[in-house]
């Protein structure tokens, strides 16, 4: 079982958004995502959100909220724990990420970028303020297969 964070940092009408370009062997490879990672031993939630953020962006955070978890279950790849922040208060200066390419995104041009078709139904609910939920999203390959919100499935585009 694998725990991660993933961030999306929110500036106005715009997230800062990772293109995952590049990693060689990158399960997100080509994807736009929010930044994050794995835990580190002995990492609570919080903990891992705030390193990860620092490595990726070089900004530490200093304003943010736990919005939910999504489970990731997968016919390639273990199941993760996925722990969702938002983030809208931060100190230093941005760097550039090892793992692909930053750039603040209009929250309105989101949806058209390649992406996990799961992420879609969380930016929905970040964007809609959805109060702290479970998402159990059940991938066949690259394929959403199932997507289970707060125990109730959903098809995609159907969050409530």
């Amino acid at each position: 079982m694998l725990n991660t964070t993933l961030c999306y940092l929110e500036r106005g009408e715009a997230y800062l958004m990772l293109h995952r370009v590049k990693k060689g062997h990158d399960l997100n490879r080509d994807k736009w995502i929010g930044v994050g990672g794995k835990f580190e031993e002995g990492e609570s939630p919080e903990d891992c959100l705030l390193r990860e953020t620092r490595e990726e962006t070089g900004l530490t955070l200093t304003e943010y909220r736990y919005r939910g978890l999504v489970t990731f279950v997968s016919d390639r790849w273990p199941t993760e724990y996925m722990h969702l922040f938002t983030a809208t208060g931060w100190t230093g200066e941005p760097h550039g990420c090892d793992e692909g390419d930053l750039q603040w995104i209009a929250k309105r041009d989101l949806l058209s970028l390649p992406m996990w078709a799961g992420d879609r139904i969380f930016l929905r609910l970040l964007e809609e303020g959805a109060p702290f939920f479970s998402l159990k999203l059940r991938y066949e390959g690259e394929r959403l297969a199932e997507a289970v919100l707060n125990g109730r499935p959903i098809r995609e585009g159907e969050e409530r």
